[in-house]
């Protein structure tokens, strides 16, 4: 593992923030932050966790922060099924079942299905076998050839959208994982709008077959758990008055 200082860089330049701009931030001086980085200090538990902070460092990577800096990792991560989490996936649950009869997913941070409601069967009814096996990836499901794709009205506009969110994700995040899922469904066919080009219309619906939806984020907003912090609800509510009637008939 790299040392503290190496990765406290890292982040910092991938945030694109000068060592005088995250200096201020953190109310430290930039001479400190530069002996920081390049090893001729080092940190306390305690600044670590304060320049992740600025820096917006998820808490998984703040936790590889500590164990580089000689500390105990800072957050807990409890196992998805154990008993720690139970009550919260519940809940969680019920949120899911509350959106029906429109479609809810409950994701992780590789955007792998944990659970859904059952109004999720109409996106997935006709896809292959094999993309519906656990673990089964939502955005492989929707943009592979076999899955969710050829059924999308508007597959170049939602292909960008979608490729260009997680772009921003693997970024965010320094994911591999990410950026190796991002390759993959770069090489699918299916076009995509150009680099120049305005979306039009005031959010980017997905078209699926005669339906329009848009798309909803929610995310816990205080986790402490790593595996907490990395859950998402993704819903998709009605874009227009057809669609809510024929999803609510």
């Amino acid at each position: 593992m790299s040392g503290v200082g190496v990765l406290l860089r890292e982040w910092r330049t991938d945030r694109r923030l000068s060592q005088l701009e995250l200096s201020a931030r953190a109310g430290v001086s930039a001479r400190h932050l530069s002996f920081l980085e390049t090893g001729r200090s080092r940190p306390t538990r305690e600044m670590i966790l304060r320049l992740a902070e600025e820096l917006s460092v998820p808490l998984r990577s703040r936790n590889d922060l500590l164990l580089a800096g000689g500390f105990a990792p800072a957050y807990a991560e409890s196992a998805l099924h154990g008993p720690p989490l139970a009550a919260v996936l519940s809940s969680l649950r019920d949120v899911l079942a509350g959106h029906a009869p429109y479609p809810a997913v409950l994701i992780d941070r590789h955007w792998t299905m944990v659970d859904a409601n059952d109004a999720v069967a109409r996106f997935t009814d006709g896809c292959a076998a094999w993309l519906l096996e656990p673990p089964v990836n939502v955005l492989r499901l929707s943009l592979h050839p076999d899955g969710m794709a050829p059924r999308i009205g508007n597959l170049p506009e939602w292909r960008t959208h979608v490729l260009h969110r997680l772009s921003r994700q693997a970024a965010a995040t320094n994911d591999p994982v990410l950026r190796e899922l991002h390759a993959e469904l770069t090489a699918y066919p299916g076009g995509g709008s150009g680099p120049g080009e305005a979306p039009h219309g005031l959010v980017v619906p997905l078209r699926f077959d005669d339906l329009a939806f848009f798309s909803i984020t929610s995310v816990l907003g205080t986790p402490l758990d790593v595996t907490l912090a990395e859950l998402a609800i993704e819903s998709f509510l009605p874009a227009d008055a057809a669609t809510a009637a024929a999803l609510q008939s």
